[in-house]
């Protein structure tokens, strides 16, 4: 039981590990105010990742300073390393602990593509907007400000100063120390903290005695007493551990370009498949399931927005108004891939349903070359994979159940297409001007029996019930275009 005479206080435990990325960003929020509906005074932020997207880590810095810390106490506790991005949400933070051992810092921006460098006016670029994320958090949390921007510019070079007239150190980037009267700091005994042309990493004992770790402790247990101590506060026996859903991981691993290029592969096979093959089957499902998890993830992670989103189906629709409705390729197929292209494009790319999505940082060039770079892997394995089942699917009969075997000759001007003979039947095929009838009702797409073979056909334009009596009109590839005839 808490003792009468000090505050009470209720802590919150949230678990951020591994990559920052949206997902996590999205995760943060919605444990953050669940620990706040329950009544939470302090969130602990459990710390432990090698880094992840500075956009996201600069959403939850953002999140953290201006929104979170108005309504509770927030701390990071560093249990294994807050490197990078980490780094960043940490010094967010109004205080940090760490657990002994462990290590912060290293936020200089890199590229992960083969051969790619950040140099030049490029880097600075990057350089200068997470150098602003730390001074915010800085001037916000109280902490030295030139040892935060020591962890991202590597010309950066820091020494420790005593303040005359305090008597307590400070820390003063170089370029600084000419600006600084001598009568006021002890210039003569400065010390060197960071060396030129290095990232600052800190140990939690150095970042302790820096300045930048409050406290460094054995165990989450040891965490809270330290707050309570220092604070003056008794903690009730109750502590809210939030961890990430399995469903906001499963999202996460949705979204990264690996999986991303396997769903595009097999919602594309889908769709080859079933094109290839009559009625609506198993391939066109994992076509259709497949479409919705990569919609819905990006949905999910915020870089896919509604305006995006609809284009796609639209898209989608149109095409499928063109394969099943109209004969021929013509402005409905044209206009369908235009809109699929341009939903999947601008969910590449984080931005609002009234900003036109195209990339405005290295960092948003960044994430939408690794968006390409999966699709791209997801159309060359489709083309693989495609040409293979073409070529021996045909004949591994245990599988045969899922293509059709095109008819094997043909004579004058009959073309060959997909089709469902006899059991026992000879060699048929289907030529323009062939009567049949309806065997299942064309709405409009369905099938017509024209003698021995039952054919996948499109009517034009009108519904025909079964047994009304058809003619072949068209014969685009697999599809069979018929008409009704006049009694």
């Amino acid at each position: 039981m808490p003792e009468l005479d000090l505050p009470v206080a209720k802590a919150a435990i949230i678990i951020c590990e591994n990559m920052i990325d949206d997902g996590l960003y999205k995760s943060i929020q919605r444990r953050t105010q669940t620990a706040l509906d329950w009544g939470a005074t302090y969130l602990i932020y459990e710390i432990s990742t090698y880094g992840g997207l500075v956009k996201s880590a600069d959403d939850i810095s953002k999140y953290l300073i201006l929104d979170v810390s108005k309504k509770a106490h927030t701390v990071a506790y560093v249990t294994t390393e807050a490197i990078s991005a980490g780094a960043m949400i940490s010094v967010s933070c109004q205080d940090i602990i760490m657990l002994e051992n462990t290590t912060i810092g290293d936020c200089a921006p890199i590229i992960i593509s083969p051969g790619a460098k950040l140099e030049g006016v490029e880097r600075e670029k990057q350089e200068s907007f997470i150098r602003a994320a730390f001074d915010r958090a800085a001037e916000a949390n109280k902490y030295p400000q030139a040892l935060l921007r020591a962890m991202v510019t590597m010309q950066i070079e820091v020494y420790r100063v005593k303040n005359l007239k305090t008597g307590k150190p400070e820390f003063i980037e170089s370029i600084r120390l000419s600006e600084k009267d001598p009568n006021e700091y002890d210039l003569d005994n400065k010390e060197l903290i960071v060396e030129k042309d290095k990232i600052l990493t800190l140990t939690a004992s150095d970042a302790f005695e820096y300045g930048i770790a409050r406290g460094v402790v054995k165990d989450r247990a040891g965490a809270l007493e330290f707050l309570a101590g220092r604070d003056g506060v008794a903690f009730t026996s109750e502590t809210m551990v939030l961890e990430t859903m399995w469903s906001e991981e499963m999202v996460r691993w949705l979204n990264s370009p690996a999986v991303m290029g396997i769903l595009v592969m097999l919602a594309m096979l889908g769709v080859y498949v079933e094109l290839n093959s009559p009625g609506v089957g198993l391939p066109g499902l994992v076509a259709v399931i497949c479409i919705v998890i990569i919609i819905g993830s990006k949905y999910l992670t915020g870089m896919a927005n509604w305006i995006e989103v609809a284009l796609f189906i639209v898209g989608l629709g149109l095409l499928m108004v063109e394969i099943f409705i109209l004969p021929g390729f013509g402005i409905a197929g044209f206009l369908g891939i235009v809109c699929i292209l341009a939903g999947l494009f601008g969910m590449l790319i984080k931005n609002p349903p009234d900003r036109l999505p195209w990339p405005q940082t290295q960092l948003d060039w960044q994430l939408f070359t690794d968006g390409i770079l999966g699709m791209s892997l997801g159309f060359v394995g489709f083309v693989i994979l495609a040409w293979l089942l073409a070529k021996y699917l045909p004949k591994l009969e245990f599988l045969s159940g899922l293509t059709l075997m095109p008819a094997l000759a043909k004579q004058g001007d009959e073309v060959e297409i997909n089709l469902t003979a006899p059991v026992m039947g000879e060699t048929v095929s289907v030529k323009v001007g062939d009567i049949g009838e309806v065997v299942s009702t064309l709405r409009p797409a369905g099938k017509g029996k024209f003698g021995q073979a039952i054919v996948d056909c499109v009517a034009v334009a009108e519904f025909l019930d079964k047994g009304a009596r058809i003619e072949i009109i068209e014969i685009h590839g697999n599809r069979v275009v018929v008409r009704a005839m006049e009694d």
